[in-house]
């Protein structure tokens, strides 16, 4: 059954500014009593409307995805975990938000309608399967080596990539898994620990002005195969 869409509630009128001034200045002062002292910027200015964009859209695409009911968006915390880092910087210099598909994994191991990332050095936006657990990478694996459904995914990764988008992952081995044939046609997907593509990249201009939802609606529109098919691989 489909969730209800939220209700919204703050209307997106864009963010503080094009190009992440706030990050610029926090990447600068990594003290804890600088950002408390600026912390009305980050809530006001990137924090509320991340929230608000990401509700606005999750409403908009949720008719896209009528087999795989969309989750609430979520917003990372600008907080770092810091415990196993030699860089112990404890801000983020950027902010980060997803709408995933809902009962299918947690966090990063879900697979994503959406995940929108600004900062003060890059803006992405990307869909996707960002790190799948074993159990999905399991399945991920049988999947590509089917013939029906390993030929339907190049087929997808294709018309993204002629529309601009770009296929990444968030770790690749530099071999097949053990068990697995090495000379697959399709050895480049076994070797992947994660599926992702990255938008063709948005104009800083959008980042003050409502049609950034509409860019972001259209452009999630064409994903639509890729995360369904990352949704149904274990079914």
């Amino acid at each position: 059954m489909k969730k209800a869409a939220s209700p919204t509630s703050a209307r997106f009128e864009g963010f503080a500014d094009r190009d992440g001034r706030f990050f610029r200045a926090l990447a600068r002062n990594q003290r804890r009593e600088w950002f408390e002292a600026h912390r009305r910027e980050y809530e006001d200015g990137w924090l509320a409307p991340m929230k608000a964009l990401l509700a606005e859209v999750r409403e908009r695409i949720d008719p896209l995805f009528p087999h795989h009911p969309l989750a609430e968006p979520k917003v990372f915390r600008i907080h770092r975990d810091v415990r196993f880092s030699k860089d112990k910087s404890p801000y983020k210099t950027h902010i980060g938000g997803y709408v995933a598909i809902d009962g299918v994994g947690q966090g990063p191991s879900a697979p994503a309608a959406l995940y929108v990332h600004l900062g003060a050095t890059e803006v992405f936006v990307a869909a996707g399967h960002y790190m799948m657990d074993p159990g999905q990478l399991a399945c991920f694996r049988e999947a590509v080596v089917d013939d029906r459904r390993g030929e339907a995914l190049v087929a997808i990764l294709g018309k993204l990539t002629r529309a601009g988008f770009t296929v990444g992952s968030h770790d690749v081995l530099q071999r097949v898994p053990r068990g697995l044939d090495p000379g697959h046609a399709r050895a480049d997907l076994l070797r992947r620990k994660g599926l992702i593509v990255t938008f063709p990249p948005p104009s800083r201009d959008l980042l003050v002005a409502r049609t950034l939802i509409e860019w972001l609606v259209t452009h999630t529109k064409r994903a639509v195969p890729l995360v369904e098919w990352l949704a149904s691989m274990g079914e």
